[in-house]
């Protein structure tokens, strides 16, 4: 069996990624913020779950600040994250205080798209009710 020593393993090198994308998801229970590069690939992620939140205040804007301040330090001290292209995805009360937080943070919010769901055709309906 062949073993793996310390001295096999790699340090992951650290990208640097100044322009890159950051996806909000504010739905009415969590916010999830990610940062990724141009391609989409997640670079840090934070959630207002994983910020400490817990039942109905993660869905708050506070919990969504909170999250958004986590995952925006990460990406500036590990990749020297700058600029970013935001997609906004939900209609939670997290919204709008992750973009204002982003700016706060001294990353340059370049463009803000909303890419929630539209439905079109809606749910099957119910059976016809017999009388």
């Amino acid at each position: 069996m062949a073993e793996v020593t310390a001295a096999t393993k790699r340090k992951k090198a650290k990208r640097s990624v100044s322009y890159g994308q950051v996806h909000v998801l504010a739905s009415f229970n969590n916010t999830i913020i990610s940062f990724t590069d141009g391609k989409g690939g997640v670079l840090t992620t934070a959630s207002s779950g994983s910020s400490g939140f817990r039942g109905s205040k993660k869905g708050t804007a506070y919990a969504a600040q909170v999250a958004t301040e986590q995952a925006g330090q990460a990406a500036k001290q590990l990749h020297g994250f700058g600029k970013a292209d935001v997609f906004v995805k939900g209609i939670g009360l997290g919204r709008e205080a992750a973009v204002r937080t982003l700016q706060t943070l001294g990353i340059q919010v370049e463009s803000i798209k909303d890419v929630t769901g539209i439905p079109h055709g809606g749910v099957r309906p119910r059976k016809a009710r017999r009388v």
